[in-house]
């Protein structure tokens, strides 16, 4: 309790520093975004000149993340602030909520539609934050991202994150058929996909997947006995291969759910490790968004064939 109230009073005083209402930016110097995906769609957008901080790095749950005072100081000092939305980073609300009438924020799920959402069934009215596993609706938050980027700055910026925008979001259309191409290598009955926690469900809908996870939407839910051996029976019902682990998630989880399997005479593996909330180190391949997209397509087809 006295940590959370020193914590608390640390967001009030760093926050009080800067109480001018925001304006119109003609130039853009600094950029903070929450995760990695955005941290380099944003990248594509405004290219070297503009200086990008990305706060959750790899292996990193946006959902149980506790901004550190350096993370505080960087938004504070950003020009503009990009976060997902739909309560994935929802440890942060509330520095959000404090820093939206002094700073440009740019919420990516904001790109889409309520029609193109999915309920989260674990919490009336809200909805599944993990909209980049679709990579069309990805792309329209890029976009969404780039405009709103373009309507904050001069006109040689502008046009420079226009043209960056249109790009890489051509980038993403291309990337979105070569993954409908790579599942469809997939018979229709092998494509049920079982991980940690309920990340995929966008996934799931783009590609054609039954998708379930041990954990619910976020990993701040907890799962019991009845969770793991409900899982078990799905399991070895549908006679499924494989469950995969993610990078951002404890592996001990879907371990209980392979020994539970094993009790029951079905043997499955662990398929490979995706990345869910989380891209890989930087300077590898899987340390940019289509390069994770790749990686999590070409294991699951692989572990479930």
């Amino acid at each position: 309790m006295k940590t959370k109230l020193i914590y608390s009073l640390f967001i009030l005083a760093l926050l009080s520093c800067k109480v001018e209402d925001k304006q119109a930016s003609t130039s853009i110097k600094t950029i903070v975004c929450t995760t990695g995906m955005l941290g380099d769609a944003v990248e594509h957008i405004v290219g070297p000149n503009v200086e990008v901080i990305t706060l959750m790095g790899p292996g990193v749950d946006p959902h149980l993340y506790k901004a550190t005072q350096g993370d505080l100081k960087s938004l504070t000092n950003a020009d503009v602030i990009v976060y997902n939305g739909l309560h994935l980073e929802g440890k942060m609300g509330e520095i959000f909520e404090k820093l939206e009438k002094q700073k440009h924020i740019i919420v990516a799920a904001e790109g889409l539609t309520e029609e193109e959402y999915i309920n989260n069934t674990e919490f009336q009215g809200a909805q599944d934050p993990h909209i980049w596993f679709d990579v069309a609706l990805w792309s329209k938050a890029v976009q969404h991202i780039g405009t709103e980027l373009a309507q904050l700055s001069s006109d040689s910026l502008a046009i420079t994150f226009k043209t960056n925008t249109k790009s890489y979001t051509a980038q993403l259309l291309q990337l979105n058929t070569s993954v409908q191409q790579e599942v469809n290598k997939l018979d229709s009955s092998k494509r049920i996909l079982i991980t940690a926690h309920d990340a995929f469900g966008y996934f799931g809908r783009a590609y054609n997947f039954k998708v379930r996870g041990l954990q619910g939407i976020s990993t701040t839910s907890e799962y019991g006995l009845k969770d793991v051996s409900d899982l078990v029976n799905y399991i070895v019902h549908n006679e499924i291969k494989a469950v995969f682990v993610e990078s951002s998630v404890s592996e001990k989880s879907l371990q209980a759910v392979v020994e539970g399997c094993l009790q029951k005479g079905h043997q499955v593996k662990i398929g490979g490790q995706l990345y869910s909330d989380a891209m890989g180190d930087a300077e590898t391949v899987e340390g940019t968004y289509i390069g994770m997209v790749q990686h999590n397509v070409k294991t699951i087809v692989e572990g479930l064939q």
